[in-house]
């Protein structure tokens, strides 16, 4: 196939993976208090933008977390669906963060933030086609050059269903998944808004997905805009969303499951709730102690 490249090693197996346990992404708001409920939060996901470029005050803070919580850099912005390939100097300052800090894995987004050498400000969906995953393949193989980290891919939401999309969402993952090497961050919560706002079954998803390479979970709960859902972020997970999480750990062997929430923040109780019900989830099926 055209745009084929090989990894340049085999990719490390989900249960050769450490299990992190439940943690969430961490937010600026939570800092003090985190600290005070350290036994209920396993690990945090940290925005890796917000420390490429640190003030003196990022750095301490940086220090501070790592000092005392497993890591996880989640990118934004290193636009791995852009045709005209990685910006070299974003892909540079993140490989010195990711480096740094040694972490099990880092994610990032199946999206692209950047066109014609313009930055477009937020994630956009990519066409699910053969031509994309040769893109994708190809940055991906450069980011891995300069970054040798165990690399796993996010699924996003996507608001229309493009015209010229060959191949289902669960199709094109696990191709992807399988031409790359990489492991898989299933968005739990994207993939159930999907599902709600295009009339299909997530659980086909899952059935087309490798699940044995499915490493991390998102979750988050979303709201309604004039009969659309949205991930916003901003609300606790529904129902809905905590039985297809409890069917993605009973398939598959999660190694960490991380709690969005970035808007409307209530009080970190809340969220150490959520926490703990999905460590449950994870005991109940064998994946955390």
């Amino acid at each position: 196939m055209s745009g084929s490249v090989s990894p340049s090693k085999p990719p490390t197996p989900p249960d050769q993976l450490p299990r992190l346990g439940v943690g969430f992404g961490f937010r600026e708001p939570f800092r003090a208090e985190l600290f005070l409920n350290r036994d209920r939060v396993d690990f945090l996901e940290i925005t890796a933008d917000h420390y490429l470029d640190a003030s003196p005050e990022k750095e301490r803070e940086l220090a501070l977390l790592a000092d005392h919580f497993p890591l996880i850099p989640h990118g934004l912005s290193l636009s791995l669906g852009s045709a005209e390939g990685l910006d070299p100097v974003y892909l540079a300052k993140l490989a010195r963060l990711v480096n740094r800090l040694q972490p099990p894995w880092w994610s990032e987004h199946i999206a692209f933030t950047r066109a014609g050498g313009v930055d477009i400000g937020h994630l956009t969906p990519v066409p699910f086609m053969e031509e994309t995953i040769d893109v994708l393949q190809s940055n991906i193989a450069e980011a891995r050059a300069s970054i040798p980290t165990p690399l796993i891919l996010e699924n996003i939401t996507y608001d229309i269903n493009l015209p010229d999309r060959e191949m289902k969402e669960g199709d094109f993952l696990a191709e992807l998944i399988a031409r790359t090497g990489c492991g898989l961050l299933l968005d739990v919560t994207n993939l159930y808004t999907n599902a709600v706002n295009h009339r299909f079954d997530p659980i086909d998803v899952l059935d087309a997905l490798p699940v044995d390479r499915v490493v991390q979970l998102h979750f988050a709960g979303g709201e309604w805009h004039g009969g659309h859902l949205v991930d916003s972020h901003g609300r606790p997970a529904p129902e809905e969303v905590w039985d297809l999480l409890d069917e993605v750990v009973q398939r598959a062997p999660v190694r960490g499951i991380i709690l969005e929430r970035d808007v409307d923040l209530p009080p970190l109780g809340e969220l150490l709730d959520e926490l703990d019900r999905a460590r449950e989830i994870m005991r109940a099926h064998g994946r955390w102690a």
